[in-house]
């Protein structure tokens, strides 16, 4: 009931049409991971990144290599 989190499904991403992407803003620092579509540069925010745990979870949520994120700010 309280303190339980339900498990989300894991959603594998298309690796041909998207880049795992997190965003970073110069002001404040603040972290968005999420994809971003080749084509039309569309990002599609997924999770607030406050620290490594965070992207620990987005990395094995997604299947993601720390090598294969682009930073963008």
């Amino acid at each position: 009931m309280f303190g339980r989190r339900k498990r989300q499904n894991i959603s594998l991403y298309d690796k041909t049409g998207k880049i795992p992407v997190i965003r970073s803003s110069i002001c404040t620092g603040e972290q968005v991971a999420g994809f971003k579509d080749i084509v039309s540069g569309k990002f599609e925010e997924l999770m607030l990144i406050r620290g490594e745990k965070d992207l620990a979870e987005f990395l094995s949520r997604y299947q993601v290599e720390e090598s294969e994120i682009k930073r963008e700010w």
